[in-house]
């Protein structure tokens, strides 16, 4: 009766919401449990194609800048020519690149067409965030962006998993399974999804309403500025991306040096496992607890369960506490994830939807970017007890910033 009742409050949460984003909910799941080639990429890169470590690194560098390009041109794209439009020939272009994959052995050409696989998606993803913007408001947008949360992760819990078991033998079915899982979300979308491109008179008309949200006759840049809130906003979130950013480069060494090579690497799996279960089963839950709660305030309760997880890793030496500092940081990706989305898309204007969901993952994405190569030379200098507080003063100073930032909003509304 209880697992019943649990099930239906869960149902409720995120009843109501537009039909569509139910289609886009699944075909996140689809594209994320399809996701087979990423998570094994520096392995394959090195074991299969023969590149050394730093041709490798190289390579992700290069990813990483034609990435970013796509993004930008397909947020521009996306605000003039449609959402649906440009998603499907990206998401199509990128399926046509891995496929050959499939049948070309280790040759060099796989890298290639990885990486401009990588530009197709990145071009694709703007219009895919714009689509859930459109299709939502104020009201729905914090139940509309958590059940996509907790899509793509339900995805990614399964997608690796089975990547795993044919990595070693049956490398080939992973790009194909890759090519099958984006053909799969193209037709749902298609079928099922129209184009949400805002008309002109609805952007005319937005611009007699004095809000976030109205229509902005300027570039994306000067669209931005004129949102102070927002750029204080990405400040914050800037901060915490950096302090995130420890969790794949610095936890996984600090485990090494306690528990040894094997044992460390193997209890890092579990503190990824627990990171999984977590999203998995308190997504809703903390939905539900916080809904009525102001964006930026849960955001800012976000960087305190951070300044907390990660600060108190530098006194720890337990593997349970380790998985303790897990589940804390773990509430605050959940905090955050489920709820800077909502704020920037009640900040975007209605004609740049597409170019700001492109641009502002660049900016803030400085902060995780950076962040291996500081802490890095941080280690070397001071040791990793000493970059935990580190993080812990400015997740804890992100948290201020964020608070105060609602004052902000309040005061000059």
């Amino acid at each position: 009766m209880k697992a019943s009742k649990k099930l239906l409050s869960k149902v409720e949460i995120y009843s109501g919401l537009p039909r569509t984003i139910y289609i886009l909910a699944i075909v996140r799941v689809v594209n994320a449990m399809g996701n087979f080639v990423y998570p094994f990429l520096t392995l394959f890169l090195t074991e299969h194609i023969g590149l050394s470590k730093k041709d490798a690194g190289t390579y992700f560098m290069i990813s990483a800048f034609v990435q970013a390009a796509g993004s930008l041109i397909g947020g521009k794209l996306t605000d003039h020519f449609g959402r649906k439009k440009l998603y499907l020939i990206f998401q199509g272009f990128a399926a046509l690149c891995f496929a050959p994959c499939a049948f070309l052995g280790n040759s060099i050409w796989i890298p290639r067409l990885l990486i401009t696989a990588g530009f197709f998606m990145s071009a694709a993803q703007p219009a895919n965030s714009a689509m859930i913007t459109d299709l939502t408001n104020k009201d729905n947008r914090k139940s509309a962006f958590s059940l996509l949360y907790l899509g793509i992760n339900l995805g990614f819990s399964v997608g690796p998993m089975i990547a795993g078991f044919l990595y070693r033998n049956h490398t080939r079915l992973i790009f194909l399974g890759n090519t099958v899982s984006i053909i799969i979300a193209l037709i749902l979308l298609s079928i099922f999804i129209e184009d949400t491109l805002p008309s002109k008179k609805e952007i005319e008309e937005s611009k007699a309403v004095n809000d976030t949200e109205s229509a902005e006759d300027t570039n994306v840049f000067k669209a931005l500025l004129r949102r102070p809130s927002l750029s204080l906003f990405l400040v914050g979130k800037t901060i915490n991306a950096f302090v995130y950013s420890t969790i794949g480069f610095v936890i996984p060494i600090q485990m090494t040096q306690i528990f040894g090579s094997d044992l460390g690497s193997k209890y890092f799996g579990f503190v990824m496992a627990t990171n999984g279960i977590v999203i998995i089963i308190s997504t809703t839950f903390i939905l539900k607890l916080t809904m009525k709660i102001k964006p930026v305030i849960n955001v800012a309760l976000a960087s305190l369960f951070y300044a907390v997880g990660f600060g108190m890793l530098g006194f720890v030496n337990s593997f349970p506490l380790f998985i303790f500092s897990a589940v804390l940081y773990t509430i605050g990706e959940i905090l955050e994830a489920t709820n800077s989305g909502v704020y920037i898309a009640n900040h975007s204007p209605i004609n740049h939807r597409g170019r700001f969901n492109a641009v502002i993952p660049l900016i803030t994405g400085v902060g995780f970017s950076f962040g291996p190569y500081i802490f890095g030379r941080f280690i070397d200098s001071y040791g990793i007890r000493k970059l935990w507080i580190m993080c812990f003063i400015l997740a804890f100073i992100s948290s201020i910033f964020m608070r105060w930032l609602r004052s902000y909003e309040i005061k000059h509304r």
